[in-house]
This record gives structure tokens, sequence and C-alpha cells, in this order.
């Protein structure tokens, strides 16, 4: 069956019979959950140029900030098809790249040479200085990670249909927080100062075993959005069924 134009090929007819459904991005929702993600992933770029230590536990100050990213790369993924979520992650890595050139930009400016500005510089050195890098580990782990995530969730819903939402949620999930860990804390690790192995491999469960852990917690609550977001997009289901995703 040929495509329609602007949409994604791929088969969107669910085994089960089930359409798999979607939403055009001609209504505001999708503005609000492109600004709250790309917010939430630069915030999470600067806390993570913190390590934080939890008793036996290694992870950095962004954890409790990236999960956020993914449920709504979730909900943008289920809502509005695999095409408008890409759209979506690289619109929000673009975003990030120009927030670390800013931060460049103000660490580099002449500040005021007495102490209060000697200090302010420092502390906006220390605090900023490292986020470049950490921005590269972030994006290429967020470019990385989103993809797979989002791509498995709409295969998985080409093939069920409305159903099995938890089933989507939690398996794209595993699979991309798995590989957007790895990268992050691959590239990050030197850089907020885990230096031997052991406190690497420490690094790297933790971030993945929580932020999976977290995204599970949180499905009830990601239902709940994803329903809210589809009973409100006047153009959720109207689509021609024979695609899976539009691209707006």
């Amino acid at each position: 069956m040929p495509t329609a134009p602007g949409h994604d090929a791929l088969p969107a007819t669910a085994a089960s019979g089930s359409p798999a459904r979607f939403a055009s991005i001609g209504s505001p929702y999708f503005g609000i959950l492109l600004a709250i993600m790309a917010v939430v992933l630069i915030l999470s770029n600067i806390g993570a140029s913190k390590g934080v230590a939890i008793g036996p536990i290694v992870t950095d100050g962004g954890f409790f900030l990236f999960p956020l990213a993914y449920i709504l790369g979730d909900v943008i993924s289920e809502v509005y098809g695999f095409k408008v979520a890409r759209k979506a992650i690289f619109t929000t890595f673009a975003l990030s790249v120009f927030a670390s050139l800013c931060y460049w930009i103000i660490i580099a400016l002449p500040g005021f040479d007495d102490e209060f500005g000697t200090t302010k510089q420092a502390a906006l050195e220390g605090a900023l200085g490292p986020v470049p890098q950490i921005v590269l580990a972030s994006l290429l782990a967020f470019l990385a990670g989103q993809t797979i995530n989002s791509w498995i969730l709409v295969r998985m819903k080409a093939r069920t249909g409305e159903r099995s939402l938890w089933a989507r949620i939690m398996g794209s999930s595993v699979a991309g927080e798995f590989v957007d860990t790895l990268i992050f804390c691959s590239i990050a690790a030197p850089v907020i100062g885990i230096a031997d192995f052991a406190t690497f491999v420490n690094y790297v469960v933790v971030g993945f075993l929580y932020k999976t852990l977290v995204e599970f917690i949180l499905v009830p609550v990601t239902y709940l959005v994803i329903g809210w977001m589809k009973k409100r997009e006047p153009s959720y289901g109207t689509a021609a069924p024979a695609v899976a995703g539009k691209a707006g």
C-alpha cells in the first residue's frame, strides 16, 4: 500500500487489526512538550557536571532530571509518531548546543577585576566550564538513545495498534536508556572525576538502573499524560491508518 506524503514509511496496521494512530502537530501541545524537553535536557547537562556520591552510589547532579526527557520522548513518539519525535530530538539537540555556546561566551567575556568579580568568574568557570564536554556526552547519548527509544516504540505500536502501551514504553525505554547511559558515562566520567574502572562500572550500572526504574515507576503517569494528549489532540486518529506517524 502506498505511503501518504509527509508520513513515515512504517506499517501502521497492527497484527491485531487495531490500527496505529497518530496526531499532526497543528495544535499547541507539541510546542509545549518540546519546550519542556529542551529545558530538561539543558538543565540536566548543567547538573551532570557535578559528581554526586550518595553512600556507595555514584551518579551526577542531573540524575533526577534526565529520565523526564525520556518520558517526554515516549509521549511525543506515542502521540505524534517517529518523524515528529525525530524532529523534537534534533531541535532539542540544537538548543543544547546553543546553550553550550552561550556558556562559553559568558565565561570568555571580560568581567570586573575586583574581588567580587574574580570570585564570580571563578564560580562560573567551575560551574559551567566543564559543560561543553558534558554536553558532547549528553548530546551524543541523547541522540542515539532517544532515536532508538522512539523507533522501537513506534515499531511496536505498528504491530500492536493502540493496545499494550505499557509494553511499548518499557521495552523501548530499556534499549534507549542502556545505549544512552553507556555513551554518556564513557565520555563524561573523566570530566566529573571518575578515574578508576570500578567506579566507572558503578556509574554506568547505577545510571542505567536508576533511569529505567524511574521510567517504570512513572509508567502510570506517562499513561495519564498520553491519554490526556490523545483526547485533546483534534487530529489524533484522523490520519489514514496505513502510515505510522505524521510530520505535521
